[in-house]
């Protein structure tokens, strides 16, 4: 899974480290105390590397249960980027020809395959019966 980490988490580092050349450039101004440096570097850095570690693991979690709920026949709704005003999500599921290839689903009826990180379960979305 790790061959992934970049590829979910390329925004959030670039975010990362804007905010750390920002607390570089105001922590070095000279009516910051010395120390103002070591620690606004070492707070940012451990806050971003926290949060980005704890977004990672859950959206590969969220990643492996779609991948289980997609071969056990389930329906597995994705975001779809490309159209945004007519349907901004597709409903995948084996029975509607969908395959699953590493961590990408894909069908010949669709110009574009769909990232497992921008999916979920259909099920709590699902209308719920009323008795």
């Amino acid at each position: 899974m790790m061959e992934n980490f970049f590829e979910l988490e390329i925004a959030y580092i670039v975010i990362g480290i804007f905010f750390l050349l920002v607390t570089a450039f105001v922590t070095t101004r000279d009516f910051m105390p010395k120390v103002a440096f070591k620690r606004g570097m070492l707070g940012i850095f451990a806050l971003f590397a926290i949060m980005i570690s704890i977004h990672y693991f859950v959206t590969t979690n969220r990643m492996d249960g779609v991948k289980t709920l997609f071969n056990e026949g389930k329906t597995i709704i994705c975001e779809n980027k490309m159209r945004r005003t007519i349907s901004q999500s597709v409903l995948i599921s084996q029975k509607l020809g969908w395959r699953l290839e590493g961590d990408y689903f894909k069908n010949p009826d669709f110009e574009r395959d769909f990232f497992t990180a921008r999916c979920v379960d259909y099920a709590p979305m699902a209308p719920k019966k009323v008795k």
